[in-house]
């Protein structure tokens, strides 16, 4: 018997969308088995797979019910369809009916079971550090490659960007349609402008690791730094950070995370888009319902005005607001890649040379390379020609060094550097944690929000190597600023991103 179907399949509109749904099942059969078990593919394949694919394949099963009902419709108007009914109808005893029939609810069958294996892995990839990071390549590479190394590299993006719950996931999925609208009509802002002011509350991600019962007392931090002068000389300071109460039984009774104290309630309004100008903070005590108002002697706000501004509740990312994406300073990696040897504090005035080259402002990272290279080399052919003669294998080590540096922390296809995104974890390169604490948030009680160093931090050593003034831990140190040729009442009356916002010392 042979096999038949219906006439109004008979179309080319239905042969073209069935051809096309075969071939593209069996390229995503293909393709999903080359991903799986060879690994291959690169980090398009899963769009490929799980988004362009799928949506060809139901372009061409829709092809298949339109060209039958244009069929229908081209046999009324030609009046070849006097004894056919005017709706659709099945009679199984029909051979042609009965073949229709068994075609579609074996394939709708195959179609759902292949739908639901589909969107389950299109779901996950969807979520997955790859996708985040490589789909978008020129515009997410400062933010992934950051990522990679930062603390928290083995964090999925989706589980800090999107979070638990459906509600979030098509929030983030429908912001994610607008970005890639906005990609493909190159739309995007160079660089990517932060805050993102939609985002989940800090406080529903972070705290789902980072849970305040478990935060710890002080701790100890030691960095050492190099001055820019001829010998990289070493000036080294020890610190004991308050992050919590002195014993850890205390809680959050007092440090720097008492500002997430559940009994404390910490308020602000800032009057710009990156938060870093606050002129107004309200502190009120969750127990006693005590509330006090600071203000800004500098940049007050009008009674009339307030309502004007978000009021906005202290959280996580309020100072730690560059967890993953983190742009350090030419001051800072050459810093630590001096202290790791990777750069060679032998060669006179590296400090001072390398944060002069990696400061300036380059069209391409490829230009950034070559300038690099360029410039180091001839720096020592002029000042220090014995380098090039005797020490030319450890200025070879340290160009690809700085280049790699730079290439981690500076990017400039998309204008990213560390002074397009302040960070307020501390107050060299922005003024972070002086935001508030600058002596001149005053409330009419006449109490300030203190600009104190020992606030936060207790100096318990500094110095140069074998000159390091020391002090029992528990105690501070009055600071001292390093080279000596800062005096004290400059830098105790300004704020220290005032000089080392640029590529200050």
């Amino acid at each position: 018997m042979r096999f038949s179907l219906p006439d109004s399949t008979k179309n080319w509109t239905s042969i073209i969308g069935a051809t096309i749904a075969i071939i593209t099942l069996f390229m995503i059969i293909f393709l999903f088995t080359i991903s799986t078990l060879l690994n291959r593919g690169g980090s398009y394949i899963g769009i490929i797979i799980y988004i362009i694919l799928p949506a060809l394949l139901i372009a061409g099963l829709l092809l298949i019910p339109i060209g039958m009902f244009l069929q229908r419709k081209n046999r009324f108007k030609n009046k070849q369809g006097s004894e056919l009914k005017r709706l659709p109808h099945i009679d199984l005893n029909n051979p042609k009916h009965r073949n229709a029939t068994v075609i579609f609810v074996i394939g709708t069958l195959i179609y759902f079971f292949l739908s639901a294996l589909g969107s389950y892995e299109a779901f996950h990839y969807s979520e997955s550090v790859e996708f985040c990071g490589t789909t978008c390549h020129n515009i997410m590479i400062p933010e992934y490659t950051a990522y990679q190394n930062s603390p928290h590299a083995r964090v999925k993006c989706a589980e800090c960007h999107v979070g638990e719950g459906v509600d979030w996931y098509v929030r983030s999925k429908l912001s994610g349609l607008r970005q890639v609208y906005k990609t493909i009509i190159d739309e995007v802002p160079r660089p990517i402008e932060t805050p993102i002011h939609n985002l989940r509350p800090a406080r529903d991600i972070c705290e789902k690791c980072h849970w305040p019962e478990k935060f710890y007392s002080r701790s100890i931090r030691m960095e050492r730094h190099y001055l820019r002068d001829e010998e990289n000389s070493e000036w080294d300071i020890n610190l004991e950070m308050k992050v919590g109460a002195k014993f850890s039984a205390l809680g959050l009774e007092e440090g720097i995370h008492w500002h997430i104290n559940p009994d404390v309630k910490i308020e602000y309004i800032s009057t710009d888009d990156k938060r870093q100008i606050i002129p107004w903070v309200k502190y009120t005590n969750l127990k006693t319902g005590e509330e006090t108002i600071f203000e800004s002697d500098d940049d007050k706000i009008a009674p009339e005005e307030l309502n004007s501004f978000e009021l906005r509740e202290v959280d996580c990312i309020d100072c730690h607001n560059r967890p993953s994406h983190n742009y350090r300073a030419p001051e800072f990696f050459i810093n630590n890649a001096i202290t790791a040897g990777v750069i060679s504090k032998d060669l006179p005035n590296i400090k001072s040379v390398a944060i002069e080259l990696c400061s300036e402002e380059y069209d391409s990272t490829d230009i950034a390379m070559r300038q690099i290279e360029q410039k180091l080399i001839e720096y020592y052919s002029e000042n220090y020609p014995e380098i090039i003669s005797e020490k030319a294998d450890i200025l070879k080590s340290t160009i690809v060094t700085l280049q790699k540096a730079f290439s981690q922390n500076i990017f400039p296809e998309m204008k990213v550097r560390w002074d397009k995104y302040p960070i307020n974890i501390g107050h060299i390169k922005s003024n972070g944690c002086f935001r508030c604490h600058d002596n001149k948030h005053v409330a009419e009680s006449g109490k300030v929000i203190s600009k104190d160093c020992n606030i936060c931090h207790l100096i318990n050593a500094q110095g140069s190597p074998g000159n390091m003034v020391k002090t029992s831990i528990g105690e501070g140190l009055e600071f001292m600023h390093p080279g000596g040729d800062v005096a004290k009442e400059d830098w105790e009356e300004s704020l220290c991103s005032e000089c080392h916002e640029g590529n200050g010392p």
